[in-house]
């Protein structure tokens, strides 16, 4: 395995038969085809252009496709045993619901890049099935999905309810279907969704919040609000839900701006000078302290400043230099350097993520969507786009 400071190396040294592992490093829990960690590498192989890479993107599809629940759950991810036989994990402590979105996404972007009109027209009831998953999820039929603590990427942090990332990915896919397969259906959904999220997820005078008490009470932010959930808002800033948001020019001109001045003060203080997971971190002694600690499966990780909590992620930069690029190029040719100086650490290590006040590297090495961060960024400087 060799692995250089072209960051497509890692995703060669990850490859499999059956699709991307998370990591090239022998770490068994990272030996799977992960559903988000899969398709964001593939989103990456897209746009890089390397047609290995890209054909196992397909595979990455095709894996997650042959192992949906009947009902239409993705996969978080799929083991494959030295006999063949796979073991199929629909998540953890609690199900996972990103995974369904990125999966859609995933698919209209290889039919959009590759042409593959036939892979997209078998994908269909998959996506089909996955969508309508979702929309049992709103559960009351608000337009809002119901996502449970631990329920998407952010899979150790306090996060739950109706969150905003998950709104916003749902939005995205959405979208790429309607682009290649318009409807009047999917296009009156797209309009409601957003009319709800621009309404619901920033202070204002919208005319029918959806927790009114909440709405009525909530202090202004310069960014979308991370979650509504039955006892209101949970106001942290959630820079992968606010850099979808962006990618997909959610909200007015000036709110975009408030959100990317409130992302740059804030990266610009900190050692990294790249966006933190969430922020401001929870400290010992903070009222959801005990909420964190408990929220873990085998051992706790989200110490102050790691991982979900205030710990920097060269992924989450990654969107967030995608949707500056373009009108922002400045600070996304920073960010870039950036990821490009923390995947360069210890020998091009492509850590997982990164203390935000030491600095230190955290979790695994050889981490893929690492790498994909990194290509996500350059190739839309080099003006490569995704389905919108």
């Amino acid at each position: 395995m060799e692995i250089t400071q072209d960051p497509s190396s890692l995703l060669a040294a990850a490859r499999s038969d059956r699709g991307f592992l998370a990591s090239a490093s022998d770490i068994s829990n990272y030996k799977r085809i992960w559903a988000r960690d899969g398709v964001i590498c593939g989103l990456a192989a897209l746009l890089d252009g390397d047609d290995s890479l890209i054909a196992t993107f397909k595979s990455t599809l095709e894996t997650l496709a042959s192992h949906q629940h009947e009902l239409g759950h993705v996969p978080s991810n799929v083991h494959f045993k030295e006999d063949g036989a796979s073991e199929v994990s629909f998540g953890g402590l609690a199900g996972r619901v990103d995974t369904i979105s990125w999966f859609i996404i995933g698919v209209c972007n290889y039919e959009s890049h590759t042409g593959e009109k036939d892979f997209f027209k078998k994908m269909l009831p998959k996506i089909h099935k996955g969508l309508q998953l979702l929309k049992a999820w709103e559960f009351n039929n608000n337009h809002l999905i119901y996502v449970p603590r631990s329920g998407n990427w952010a899979d150790e942090y306090i996060t739950e309810g109706h969150i905003f990332y998950d709104q916003v990915l749902r939005l995205w896919a959405l979208r790429c279907v309607h682009i290649l397969e318009p409807s009047s259906a999917l296009e009156e959904q797209i309009s409601t969704i957003t009319t709800i999220l621009e309404g619901n997820y920033t202070a204002g005078n919208f005319e029918h919040p959806f927790h009114p008490r909440a709405y009525k009470s909530m202090e202004d932010k310069p960014y979308w609000m991370a979650s509504i959930n039955p006892s209101g808002y949970q106001t942290m800033f959630d820079a992968l839900g606010n850099s979808i948001a962006l990618l997909l020019g959610l909200g007015s001109v000036r709110f975009r701006e408030s959100v990317i001045t409130y992302s740059e003060q804030l990266r610009c203080t900190l050692p990294l000078n790249l966006l933190p997971a969430f922020w401001e971190p929870i400290q010992e002694g903070d009222k959801h302290w005990e909420l964190l600690t408990d929220n873990c499966k085998y051992e706790f990780r989200n110490h102050a400043y790691e991982f979900h909590n205030g710990g920097t992620w060269q992924m989450v930069n990654g969107f967030y230099g995608m949707a500056l690029a373009g009108q922002h190029e400045n600070k996304s040719q920073e960010i870039l350097a950036h990821i490009k100086q923390l995947n360069s650490a210890e020998d091009y290590g492509y850590y997982e993520n990164f203390n935000t006040q030491t600095t230190a590297a955290i979790g695994i090495k050889y981490c893929t969507w690492s790498a994909a961060g990194e290509i996500l960024v350059r190739e839309y400087m080099n003006g490569k786009r995704l389905l919108s």
